[in-house]
């Protein structure tokens, strides 16, 4: 299965007993919308709403931070969501949070997962079937969650990268808030950027349609933001949840040497200690 399949191929594949489709719709903190109301209210037959905002390790007060295994590993067992499913995420987010949950299944061992390109919104631009309610609860299944920790990136990581600059930086929050210009939309946080890093607005990954760029063109995108290919990557945000766009974005061609900084800039920003950068990249 590839890691993006179109509504179409999702339409024919309804049904099948081996996929689990996810809702994983998030917003940011204060947007005016509620991710499981809308799933309720419709979505695309058979799924199952993912709760990915909570999809966290709660006993952290940093937000959106990798949940441990046992954390992970009952949220898919009730979801009825095993690591060999074919498993197609989506969501209806100006996020497009659902390459965030492309990433946590990856990392905790999912072996076929791929994101409907599009979403949602495409979706229901085509006037596929919906289905609104919760639905039938799903048959309990056995995930052995196990974090890969080489593709998690931590605050000491990113310290150390200041001075080695072993990996290039790369930061999925929009240009103003990136720059300095704009707030942080969380209470008490500085505004800026890592030093170093550059700035790739999660956005610029889709193309004008709300479709994953491809090829020559998300190679051009990345090159338009002086991201350096043959380099390392660490990808930041505001919570590491865009960041994972960022990431999948490389994954489209073929770049894996990628990891994710998951405390963003909601851990650095928030700590006087660490360097800050206002200004472009």
């Amino acid at each position: 299965m590839d890691q993006l399949v179109s509504t179409h191929w999702l339409a024919e594949a309804l049904g099948a007993p081996d996929l689990r489709i996810l809702d994983a719709t998030s917003f940011l903190p204060g947007t005016p919308r509620d991710p499981q109301a809308e799933y309720l209210a419709a979505h695309i037959p058979g799924a199952l709403f993912l709760d990915l905002s909570n999809l966290k390790d709660d006993s952290d007060p940093r937000p959106s931070m990798v949940p441990t295994n046992e954390q992970f590993a009952a949220r898919m067992a009730q979801l009825g969501v095993g690591k060999d499913d074919r498993i197609i995420v989506y969501d209806n987010s100006p996020l497009t949070s659902s390459g965030r949950a492309w990433w946590l299944l990856r990392l905790f061992g999912a072996t076929q997962i791929a994101i409907l390109d599009g979403g949602m919104q495409r979706w229901l631009a085509e006037q596929r079937p919906t289905e609104s309610g919760e639905g039938p609860a799903p048959t309990p299944a056995s995930f052995a969650a196990r974090k890969d920790e080489a593709q998690v990136r931590t605050k000491a990581d990113l310290i150390a990268n200041i001075e080695s600059c072993a990996a290039q930086v790369v930061d999925a929050r929009g240009a103003t808030r990136f720059t300095g210009e704009d707030p942080e939309p969380r209470p008490d946080m500085v505004s800026g950027h890592i030093p170093g890093s550059r700035n790739l607005p999660t956005g610029k990954m889709l193309d004008a349609d709300g479709l994953w760029k491809r090829g020559e063109a998300m190679r051009a995108t990345f090159a338009q933001a002086g991201v350096d290919l043959d380099q390392p990557l660490i990808m930041t945000c505001g919570s590491g949840v865009t960041a994972c766009n960022l990431l999948f974005g490389a994954a489209l061609i073929g770049k894996h040497d990628v990891t994710i900084y998951d405390g963003s800039w909601s851990e650095w920003g928030a700590d006087p200690d660490t360097p800050k950068a206002t200004g472009p990249a």
